[in-house]
């Protein structure tokens, strides 16, 4: 079965100096070219964008693979960077990091969460996406307490 998502934008300006507003179902998000860039720095980027769809299929994966392992986890936040590199020249993502830190988690079982970790890395659609294209790993892994 073939699944369709759609998208709009819309976009005003030449370049970096534009900006828009990107729909994605009820939502609305402004976004343009990042300040460091030279763009405007006005909402999100477009490599903000790609950085957060790689997190959120991540996240959601590494939950399900902590559940089919029987690791504890009450929550997890995903802190996620992207490089950019050569730029201004070729202007190319390099890489993509996510670090998940895993909160109600049981320090003693590290390397089962490190192994979980990958393993979401591996089976996250999105990133198997991209992963041709850059460097798409699993940076540190932290067992954190809920309080």
């Amino acid at each position: 079965m073939d699944l369709v998502f759609n998208v709009t934008a819309d976009w005003s300006g030449v370049g970096n100096a534009g900006q828009g507003t990107m729909h994605m179902g009820t939502d609305e998000y402004v976004y343009s070219a990042p300040a460091n860039m030279g763009g405007k720095g006005v909402g999100a980027s477009p490599e903000e964008f790609l950085i957060a769809a790689v997190t959120a299929c991540y996240s959601g994966t590494l939950m399900r693979v902590l559940r089919q392992r029987k690791l504890p986890a009450d929550s997890l936040t995903i802190q996620t960077a992207g490089i950019v590199e050569d730029f201004p020249a070729k202007t190319r993502f390099a890489r993509i990091t996510v670090n998940p830190v895993i909160k109600g988690g049981v320090p003693s079982q590290r390397d089962e969460y490190q192994k979980a970790a990958d393993e979401a890395r591996n089976q996250c659609f999105i990133g198997k996406t991209v992963r041709d294209y850059l460097q798409y790993e699993v940076g540190t892994v932290t067992i954190a307490s809920n309080g």
